[in-house]
Order: C-alpha cells, then sequence, then structure tokens
C-alpha cells in the first residue's frame, strides 16, 4: 500500500528530479505539489518565478498545487507557523508525508524531519547523499530541460541567468560551485521532462539585481 505524499516544489530541477525518482520506485504516491510563494512579488520564493508559470508546471505535472503565502523577508516564526498550519490539514486529509528534493545539507535535513515528526508526519529525501555531479547529469540523461532563473553573484557571474542547465552550463561552473547549485549558488525553473505532459511555455524578460547580490532573470509566460 502506497503512502500518500506531498512534493515541496520549488520549480527547479531538484524537486523534478525527486518526483522522478519517486515515481519510478518508492513506495510514496506524490498526490500534491507545495510551493512557497512571496506575495508581495507573486512569485516562488528565492527562485523568482512567476507564479503563472508555476501554476502552467503544476498543469502539466496533472498534480494540485498547494500555496504556502509568506510576506517579503518573512521571520522563522511566520514561516513555521504556515507550515505547521499547512501540514496539519495535509494531516486531516490523509498525506502522511512531504518528499524534498535536498542533496546534502544536514543541518536542512534535521529542521525538516523535525518540524514533520513534530506534526506526526514524514520527511522523505529520494536523492539524499547522491553525488550532485551524477545527479546532474542523470537530470539531463532523462530528458529534463531547465533554464536558470537566479544567481547569487557571491559564487557566479551574473552572466549565468538566463542560461540553459546543459552540459555547457555545467562546464563553464567555477570550480567552488556545486554542479545542482546545493548551496544556494543558483535555481532554475524546469519546463520539460519525462514527469511533464508537455513543456511549459515563456519568454526570457529582464534581468534584476536585489539585495546587491541575487540576480534574477524574469520569465514572461507566453501561453495562458
Amino acid at each position: 500500500m502506497s503512502i500518500r505524499a506531498a512534493l515541496a516544489w520549488s520549480g527547479g530541477k531538484d524537486s523534478a528530479m525527486a518526483l522522478h525518482q519517486v515515481r519510478q520506485s518508492g513506495p510514496y504516491s506524490i498526490e500534491r505539489l507545495l510551493t512557497t510563494i512571496t506575495q508581495d512579488y507573486d512569485r516562488i520564493s528565492m527562485h523568482g518565478v512567476r507564479t503563472t508559470l508555476l501554476e502552467q508546471q503544476a498543469a502539466a505535472l496533472n498534480l494540485p498545487l498547494d500555496r504556502v503565502l509568506l510576506t517579503r523577508n518573512p521571520s522563522q516564526e511566520e514561516y513555521d507557523a504556515k507550515m505547521r498550519a499547512c501540514m496539519s490539514q495535509y494531516r486531516e486529509t490523509g498525506v502522511e508525508a512531504v518528499v524534498f528534493g535536498d542533496l546534502f545539507l544536514e543541518d536542512v535535513r534535521q529542521y525538516r524531519e523535525k518540524n514533520l515528526a513534530q506534526a506526526g508526519m514524514q520527511a522523505i529525501f529520494p536523492l539524499w547523499r547522491r553525488d550532485t555531479h551524477e545527479c546532474a547529469r542523470d537530470f539531463l540523461a532523462a530528458g529534463f530541460r531547465a533554464v536558470i532563473t537566479c544567481v547569487d553573484l557571491h559564487a557566479l557571474p551574473a552572466s549565468f541567468a538566463g542560461r540553459d542547465y546543459d552540459e555547457s552550463f555545467l562546464r563553464d561552473l567555477p570550480a567552488s560551485a556545486d554542479p545542482c547549485g546545493e548551496r544556494g549558488e543558483f535555481h532554475s525553473f524546469v519546463y520539460d521532462g519525462p514527469v511533464f505532459a508537455e513543456p511549459v511555455s515563456f519568454a526570457q524578460g529582464c534581468t534584476i539585481v536585489r539585495e546587491d547580490r541575487f540576480c534574477y532573470r524574469d520569465l514572461v509566460p507566453t501561453t495562458g
């Protein structure tokens, strides 16, 4: 009997790979997507992608989308309270686990496990401790396609924003950058791949730098 689960969906490659992995193996049935939205901007938190494109992703994945709305620069207390409320609703409807695309940050895993345990739920990490070079290659080999939406200028030049996540991108990364961006070097938007019924259509828009550190490339919906 499968265990009903939600997927922490950032819109990026690691969450897409986690979905792909769980569908290939394991006792978990992913029934919903869960995304944090910065309501001041109406965009995916951290990744900076418009919610319109997020909704098109969810439609292409044929999964219902749940949103946790956060203020700009939310406190830890705000984040925790809103996530607790969401987990409580999940438990009431029979969702027992949340799947994450985290790879190796131990403190992040411990935080997720602790909070979900308090809610009587499981935290699942299908990509945990996989070699990130291997994970990047497997992502591309599976047929996924993604674009870089944000780079940390402390780790990468602004020119990496807006690039396709492909072999060329990986070759050009400095040795100090993780190929999956696990330390926050970059964030991505997945628009096609084996878990999608159809590609998500978009065009690239303007570039903006926030906090003198994070360079965002806007993605503009071209359908819907």
